[in-house]
């Protein structure tokens, strides 16, 4: 009988050292024998990543139309920006078959509200959860780099704030210019994830895999012993909201929310589902409910995403987070996280050039790149 324990069942397996990008000890490595035949369901599982569903060709494509129509739309968020104060596109070289795209994903309590403009009042729907997705041209990587949510920036029309009260002021639009005007990215898709709904997906793939470096405690009460732990969608949400016993805090919880995210795309990847239309549907039905996404992202733009990203694998795609020099207190006694722009101006930069992948090859040490494991 259930005790109503969110962590009860959990299975533990001894845990092993892990080295990136070795099949053998990585958790999240993609066994040599499915690259090849895989390639499609990374598809799925990157539109796990981005909030949407980017699905096109081969044995998926007869579920685009439906999952189109699914999918909640936002009316044109880019509108009301000054074209002329935005950043420019990234070059890209002639006759590229596609260009640098840049998605600004948010997670919130609800993708309703965040659909609905009327319904916002200011200060009352401030986001969890903030991240940058980058494909870059030649669609060999992925970057997807979160911006912790207490980050203090400037806000237009609102002078300095937390980078998430940027979404309560304005909505979608200002959230899009407080994002560009801090980083020069161009962002050219929004969306909005609806993150609780993350625990109903996570049980539909089945639970997933994450591995604990080390038990894990709050206060006195054991969270997570140290090994390979299969969490169900409760358990996953747990483990993200962690508030006590985490070194880092917010910071550690930046990485728990890509871990999980990083969990359900090996899953998703790893696990069969795209031959079993069952599953498929289930999980479509889940991800299709759960995101809003800018009006410009229809149909034939999801295909043409999914068609590009044919080629990516799962440790293709790079986490990290926005480098930072610590927390402080702003002027009205508000606890914030100080960015540190010696190291983060760069890094966007590469990011809006669409260099991205050489800049994080180059200062990979430097970077506060995702690990196998998350304490």
């Amino acid at each position: 009988m259930s005790t109503g324990d969110p962590f009860e069942g959990m299975t533990t397996e001894p845990a092993r050292r892990s080295r990136r990008g070795t099949n053998d000890d990585d958790p999240y490595a993609e066994p040599e024998e499915r690259r090849s035949g895989g390639r499609r369901a990374v598809i799925i599982a990157f539109s796990v990543l981005l909030g949407l569903v980017v699905l096109g060709g081969g044995a998926v494509a007869g579920y685009l139309a439906w999952v189109n129509n699914n999918i909640e739309r936002i009316a044109d968020p880019f509108d009301d920006l000054d074209p002329a104060a935005r950043p420019t596109p990234a070059p890209t070289e002639p006759g590229a078959e596609a260009t640098p795209l840049n998605i600004l994903v948010l997670g919130s309590d609800s993708r309703i509200s965040a659909g609905d403009p009327s319904s916002w009042e200011e200060g009352g729907q401030r986001t969890d959860a903030l991240m940058i997705v980058h494909l870059p041209a030649d669609r060999k990587s992925a970057v997807v780099m979160s911006i912790p949510r207490d980050s203090w920036v400037p806000v237009p029309g609102h002078g300095e704030a937390k980078i998430n009260a940027a979404f309560s002021f304005g909505g979608p639009t200002l959230a899009i210019q407080t994002v560009e005007d801090l980083t020069g990215i161009r962002i050219d898709n929004f969306v909005v994830a609806d993150f609780t709904s993350f625990v109903e997906l996570t049980d539909t793939l089945g639970g997933v895999q994450i591995t604990v470096p080390e038990d894990v405690y709050e206060h006195d009460t054991l969270l997570f012993s140290a090994g390979k732990q299969t969490l169900s969608g409760e358990q996953a949400l747990a483990y993200t909201r962690q508030r006590y016993g985490l070194p880092g805090g917010d910071f550690d919880r930046v990485k728990r929310q890509q871990n999980w995210i990083r969990a359900m795309v090996a899953k998703t990847k790893n696990d069969g589902l795209i031959s079993n239309p069952v599953r498929l549907t289930n999980l479509l039905t889940v991800v299709s409910r759960s995101v809003s996404v800018d009006d410009s992202l229809g149909i034939n733009e999801m295909r043409a995403i999914a068609e590009s990203l044919d080629g990516l694998a799962t440790n293709d795609i790079t986490f990290l987070t926005a480098p930072d020099a610590g927390t402080g207190t702003s002027a009205d006694g508000q606890s914030i996280v100080l960015l540190d722009r010696a190291a983060f101006d760069p890094l966007v930069a590469a990011i809006a050039q669409d260099t991205s992948a050489e800049y994080i090859e180059a200062n990979k040490d430097a970077l506060g790149i995702l690990g196998a494991t998350v304490k």
